[in-house]
């Protein structure tokens, strides 16, 4: 048994965060159900680098992360579709929703209506900034997060720019966070039935895995600064030149420093005053990354990681994401999950699974992403709408 089957989870999110949680809880086992606009659907089917893919509302943005779903359209606007969409909710463990704060409630199908039908309902809103607070209302786009979070404050050099994470970090870190705390009470509501409402704001959720530059403002009055490539706390612990690229090393141990020098050698600059003991490392630090880079310039990144990681100092290439899908590390674990001929897209969608492995079978997607409303007639079979009501409803959709 998967570890969220039976578990049903009413999916009304767009774009990364919100899905993304979603698509977690569905490779768990969960009974995944996307409810979407009629006739557009989650913005993320338009968006990604094939045109034609956007054009047929099957973006690679949103293959990504809703494999496993199935998708049904209601128009939430209605009062049909708020009377099916209740009925759905008691079928349901879990309803997800990323919409503004308010939203739901002027649609009539906030937490407070939809837990008087179902009393154990786990209700996880996600929104940019929480349900309150003087920036609720704002727009959340993982950018404008990442720069208020304080991400790009500490992300960049010394002398450049803050600079953002090179993917949507904050809004992958909100959806998380929201599968985190539903898979959270889900166990509670196992033991005693009870529902809950959460609230997720991306900005926290963000900040709250900054720990260390969080802690040492809040508990050793600390502003870190950017730094680049440069681990802050070690020297040498960075990204240093090699013959054919970027090589990151962190010999952040006396002994590791030491191993280093000898495996590069240059034995003596273990010796050098200047970088003996690590407080000297730290305050010398160009100087000691020029003259490792120096020895370094010989031989290629991989043969250095090789050589280093044998000897106990951790080293690592700078792969492209072409390169570490293709790494026998990834593709040995089988991270990668393969939908052949995927409908709407007429060719194989691969997609990544969650980041762990089980002992009972990992998680994972067990259908490929699907079209818009592809699932809307059986879904609503299963309610026991009948095919006059199921007729009234679709044409409703489109007036």
């Amino acid at each position: 048994m998967r570890l969220l089957e039976g578990i049903r989870v009413l999916d009304l999110t767009n774009v990364l965060a919100g899905p993304f949680c979603c698509y977690q809880l569905a490779t768990l086992g969960a009974d995944v159900i996307k409810v979407e606009v009629p006739g557009t659907g989650d913005l993320a089917r338009e968006l990604g680098a094939d045109p034609l893919l956007n054009k047929r509302r099957m973006g690679t943005s949103f293959l990504a992360q809703n494999a496993g779903k199935r998708s049904i359209t209601l128009n939430l606007k209605s009062a049909a579709g708020k009377k099916v969409f209740q009925r759905l909710v008691g079928t349901a463990q879990v309803v997800v929703e990323n919409f503004r704060p308010g939203v739901m409630h002027r649609l009539g199908l906030d937490y407070a209506v939809l837990r008087q039908a179902n009393a154990g309902l786990v209700y996880c809103a996600i929104s940019g900034f929480g349900q309150d607070g003087p920036l609720k209302d704002n727009p959340a786009y993982d950018q404008i997060v990442q720069g208020l979070a304080g991400v790009m404050s500490v992300t960049g050099t010394q002398d450049g720019p803050p600079l953002r994470v090179g993917y949507p970090v904050a809004d992958t870190i909100g959806g998380l966070t929201a599968a985190f705390a539903i898979a959270a009470a889900l166990v509670r509501r196992g033991r005693t039935g009870e529902g809950e409402f959460i609230d997720v704001s991306m900005l926290e959720a963000t900040l709250v895995t900054m720990g260390w530059q969080v802690s040492n403002y809040l508990i050793a009055g600390i502003e870190l600064q950017r730094a680049g490539n440069e681990n802050m706390t070690a020297s040498p612990s960075g990204a240093f030149a090699t013959a054919d690229g970027l090589l990151n090393i962190a010999a952040n141990r006396q002994e590791q420093f030491e191993t280093l020098c000898r495996l590069i050698g240059r034995p003596d600059l273990a010796a050098d005053a200047r970088f003996k003991h690590r407080e000297n490392r730290l305050a010398n630090r160009a100087a000691l990354k020029g003259e490792i880079e120096a020895a370094l310039v010989h031989r290629p990144a991989a043969d250095w990681a090789a050589m280093l990681n044998a000897a106990g100092v951790p080293a690592g290439e700078i792969l492209t994401v072409p390169e570490i899908l293709g790494h026998p590390q990834v593709t040995g674990r089988g991270l990668v999950t393969r939908f052949v001929d995927a409908p709407g897209v007429e060719r194989d969608v691969a997609v990544v699974r969650a980041g762990f492995r089980l002992a009972s079978g990992d998680p994972h997607a067990s259908t490929p992403p699907a079209e818009l409303g592809a699932h809307t007639r059986s879904v609503l079979k299963e309610l026991g709408l009948t095919d006059d009501e199921i007729a009234a409803l679709q044409a409703d959709e489109t007036t």
